[in-house]
């Protein structure tokens, strides 16, 4: 089995309340579990406006796998207009 840990930090564009960063935030965490058969949950920055921390774990057979759609997550985010990833952290685990 093999498992990765993500961190990734986010600037919600043109959010000016927290009203508004949570119908970015909500519909972006259930598209990464749909779309990427993630466990994600916002873990940081939870009263700022423009500022999400999203915490994303994934768990694949390979490690081949498991970068695919480390990458695929990745893609997924930075092709979106709505939000700014300033960093993301991947930590990985495997076993034998």
């Amino acid at each position: 089995m093999h498992a990765s840990a993500l961190r990734i930090e986010l600037r919600i564009q043109g959010a000016r309340s927290l009203k508004a960063k949570r119908s970015v935030v909500r519909p972006l965490v259930d598209h990464l579990r749909t779309a990427h058969g993630a466990s994600v949950a916002e873990v940081g920055f939870q009263d700022q406006w423009q500022r999400s921390t999203l915490g994303v774990a994934l768990a694949a057979s390979s490690h081949s796998e498991l970068t695919r759609r480390v990458l695929a997550i990745r893609r997924d985010l930075e092709g979106r207009h709505d939000v700014e990833v300033l960093d993301m952290v991947t930590s990985y685990m495997e076993e034998s």
